[in-house]
């Protein structure tokens, strides 16, 4: 499985929505240069509250383009970088990876994948009704998470929007993604 960077985006501050780059620079162990959520321990506001001390599993979060052209087609307009996302991908199925997918992206980039991002009520502050839309029940009633996956930097380098991104999976039996 193979598919293309569409846009980085990366903010030194804390808001809810980061700005389109040109380029980013990811730092391995650390996440992205200047980015407010770079670190070894975790970086998430309420993530700290309870323990600032926990490994930093959210170093850098994907959203794959086809979830921004779903929620089009609900009447919703979010852009790359608008949900939060660092890296907005094309042609990968981020949400159906297992933990500990290997993601080539770009000539030295390596990403290891950590989990989901798990839907808080502040993309329902950004669009009112939008969490509903990245967060709903399958056939069976269980939470289906849409918004994303999360990852931590294996080898740095950096990523510019029309990289590659090369997907290796890991060996063994695959862990399904979990919130992280």
């Amino acid at each position: 499985m193979s598919g293309t960077v569409v846009a980085v985006s990366s903010n030194g501050a804390y808001s809810f929505s980061k700005p389109n780059r040109d380029s980013v620079r990811l730092l391995a162990g650390l996440g992205i240069e200047g980015d407010i959520h770079a670190g070894t321990t975790v970086k998430h506001r309420s993530r700290m509250a309870k323990d600032p001390t926990q490994p930093n599993l959210r170093q850098v979060h994907l959203v794959h383009e086809e979830l921004l052209a779903e929620v089009a087609e609900q009447g919703f307009e979010v852009a790359p970088g608008e949900l939060g996302e660092n890296i907005t991908t094309r042609g990968v199925d981020l949400l159906g990876l297992p933990v500990g997918t290997l993601l080539h992206i770009g000539d030295d980039v390596v990403l290891t994948v950590t989990g989901l991002r798990n839907p808080c009520l502040q993309i329902d502050g950004y669009q009112d009704g939008l969490l509903k839309q990245v967060i709903g029940r399958d056939a069976a009633g269980n939470v289906v998470r849409k918004a994303g996956v999360m990852s931590v930097v294996t080898e740095g380098g950096e990523v510019r929007p029309g990289d590659p991104v090369k997907v290796e999976l890991p060996s063994g039996p695959h862990q399904a993604l979990r919130p992280v």
